[in-house]
């Protein structure tokens, strides 16, 4: 049948008794609606939508979005500047948790339903954190994909979904992290020294110069990082953000054994690195946790990552009093979030803090008291009389 003459777009009814709806798009290509109407009515509202759509400049080529994801995706990650080992784990979370799903999907046809079926299948099959980041690395492509008018809105729309759900770690004692440390081969005593009481990453650990640890003045400056890629292969850089580029005061008390370290197990020269193996080569996180977790199996700390010495030395220096700032330069941090973390109430502070709440309360009542003495109505007496008008 003929199509109806409109002053935007066509209608026409098909055969089946349908109608079909096309008009000319931005691109100058004649375009048919993505499926027919009922009524002619539903297909001049659909127009109506479309020209109004067209004139507020958020017309988006239907035919855009026929981008396979795995395409898009692996190009997204070439197309960033990712640390190594931020760029292993995008990989890795691509292959083994979203290619699965979506590698055969083009970029317009991924729908919320799949996304929180996704999801859920994954929940199920690994952990909460894992699930957490692919989601999070999901939105992100899509969030680039709605920038480039490719799609037109992420259906990646699952509140907290992109959040990981980890469990505070247990903080053990000092004397606790003391009896791991003797338990270690002399040779690595100090990285548990460092880790704990300078707040330092395993990378930036295996990459420390002799150039950066000045024992006279007190500090380590955080000027690289080594990362260990899945492969094996070692990859010199810088810390992991900008504010990881810090430099670290440290207790006098730890002096005296990282200079006895120095001498002993260091590599010679300026640039020499501070730890390194046996054999002299530069430390290895997957050699060394063979090291550790016999270590921490002696000692009754099965469980312990080494990251938790970190951990340990920024909780110590929380219960300090240290402010906001003072702690994420000290973690080398540049947001607040994983600051905010060591800010909790250790069982010992809450105790100071109560006494503190005790003598306040203990001043208020001397001063009831004294007033009570003078004749004077007392602080309770008042807030109980209601003030007249």
């Amino acid at each position: 049948m003929m199509g109806t003459r409109r002053r935007f777009g066509r209608i026409r009814e098909l055969p089946s008794g349908r109608f079909q709806a096309r008009y000319l798009g931005p691109d100058n290509i004649d375009r048919p609606a993505p499926h027919t109407f009922a009524t002619k009515r539903d297909a001049e509202q659909w127009l109506v939508l479309k020209e109004a759509e067209i004139k507020r400049g958020e017309w988006l080529d239907p035919d855009a979005g026929k981008v396979p994801f795995a395409v898009f995706a692996d190009q997204w990650i070439n197309d960033r500047v990712l640390k190594p080992r931020t760029e292993g784990l995008y990989r890795s979370l691509l292959r083994n948790h979203l290619l699965p799903t979506f590698g055969g999907y083009d970029l317009g046809d991924i729908r919320e339903g799949d996304v929180r079926r996704w999801r859920k299948e994954r929940l199920s099959q690994t952990g909460q954190s894992t699930v957490a980041k692919a989601y999070q690395l999901l939105k992100s492509i899509l969030n680039t994909a709605v920038d480039d008018q490719i799609i037109r809105r992420n259906p990646c729309r699952i509140k907290g979904a992109g959040t990981p759900d980890t469990p505070e770690r247990e903080v053990i004692s000092l004397s606790k992290v003391m009896e791991l440390q003797a338990a270690l081969p002399e040779r690595y005593r100090a990285l548990v020294l460092l880790a704990t009481f300078a707040s330092l990453r395993w990378g930036e650990l295996a990459a420390l110069r002799r150039n950066a640890l000045d024992l006279d003045a007190g500090v380590v400056r955080v000027v690289g990082a080594l990362a260990e890629l899945d492969g094996g292969q070692l990859v010199e850089g810088t810390p992991k953000s900008r504010a990881g580029r810090r430099v670290v005061a440290l207790p006098a008390e730890v002096i005296p054994e990282l200079r006895a370290h120095m001498e002993g197990f260091a590599e010679p020269g300026p640039d020499g690195r501070v730890f390194v193996g046996p054999r002299g080569a530069p430390l290895r996180r997957s050699g060394f946790r063979r090291i550790w977790n016999k270590a921490r199996d002696e000692v009754g700390l099965p469980g312990l990552h080494f990251h938790d010495l970190r951990h340990v030395g920024n909780t110590i220096a929380a219960a300090t009093g240290a402010s906001l700032k003072e702690l994420m330069t000290r973690m080398g941090h540049g947001s607040t979030r994983a600051a905010l973390i060591y800010q909790h109430a250790s069982h010992d502070r809450d105790k100071v803090i109560a006494a503190a709440l005790g003598e306040a309360l203990k001043a208020a009542r001397a001063s009831d008291e004294s007033d009570e003495n003078a004749g004077r109505p007392t602080g309770t007496q008042r807030a109980r009389t209601p003030e007249r008008s």
